[in-house]
């Protein structure tokens, strides 16, 4: 069971900034709503001065009482006591998107990087990530690979996220990059990960007891292959196409829950019937155009 005292708000990228701001106020409300002292860390960007603005006037109007941008792009800052007691002492921490193997390489074992640690699993503050700030929220992370609609032997890389969430890999721009290939192609090379593919402007909210809900306009889709009974995985050659059978399949949009731990989903009451298949619709024909 996970020792966190926080929440984590997982984003798939491309999230309502100027509307209604349904995710954003999420992070807003579970880092103390008008007490709220959010970091927001544009380490992985290279617009990181642009990505300030967007965020920081968007969670002031959402009622945030203070955002503070941190622009760490090297070790050296990483490892600065002030900056990282700055995340200590956060009541909620924003990580945005760019380049995750960036955000991990400078962000991860440092100093920065203990201090979100303890924030978030001592203090309970809530940490956020969009795009690949939310793929490198897990222990292991996507880094690079090629696309495909079929799942291949070798097409992606996994390396060391920054470990707030355990035992799940996350891809983002889910369902709008045809990316359902590249996550059954994770799981069935490492079925010990809950593979967990997030659309953009939806979100999970992980609960401090593993709990996850889906939030925002699309939907999750989550493969588990914890009870695979087959995969050729150690037969075919690299590039060459995977088979898995007997794999969980689940599709969840706003307001479906899902148990990291005991891999079970939980569909809202009386909406089983009508948002599954049109949430499964979506996808499926996301699948078709990318043939």
């Amino acid at each position: 069971m996970s020792e966190q005292k926080g929440h984590l708000v997982i984003i798939g990228g491309a999230e309502d900034r100027t509307g209604d701001r349904a995710i954003l106020s999420k992070v807003v409300e579970l880092s103390g709503g008008p007490k709220a002292h959010i970091v927001v860390l544009t380490t992985a960007s290279s617009f990181g001065a642009e990505l300030e603005q967007i965020y920081g006037n968007a969670f002031r109007e959402l009622g945030a009482a203070k955002v503070t941008s941190l622009h760490i792009h090297d070790r050296l800052d990483a490892n600065d006591p002030a900056l990282a007691d700055l995340v200590l002492n956060a009541s909620g921490i924003f990580m945005t998107g760019g380049d995750q193997s960036r955000l991990a390489s400078i962000l991860g074992g440092s100093e920065v990087g203990k201090a979100m640690h303890r924030a978030f699993k001592r203090r309970g503050a809530c940490v956020a990530g969009t795009s690949a700030g939310a793929s490198a929220i897990s222990e292991h992370m996507v880094a690079g690979g090629r696309k495909g609609t079929h799942p291949k032997k070798g097409m992606l890389n996994l390396v060391p996220g920054l470990g707030l969430l355990n035992r799940v890999i996350i891809d983002q721009h889910f369902s709008q990059r045809h990316r359902l290939g590249r996550l059954l192609s994770i799981v069935a090379q490492n079925p010990f990960l809950l593979g967990v593919g997030i659309d953009e402007d939806t979100a999970i909210v992980v609960e401090p007891n593993t709990d996850l809900q889906v939030i925002g306009a699309g939907a999750v889709t989550i493969v588990d292959a914890r009870q695979m009974t087959y995969s050729n995985v150690n037969e075919v050659r690299r590039n060459e196409i995977l088979a898995m059978t007997n794999i969980q399949f689940h599709l969840l949009p706003a307001g479906f829950r899902f148990h990291i731990e005991t891999r079970v989903a939980s569909p809202r009451a009386g909406e089983l019937s009508s948002t599954v298949p049109q949430a499964l619709q979506s996808l499926v024909e996301a699948f078709v155009e990318s043939t």
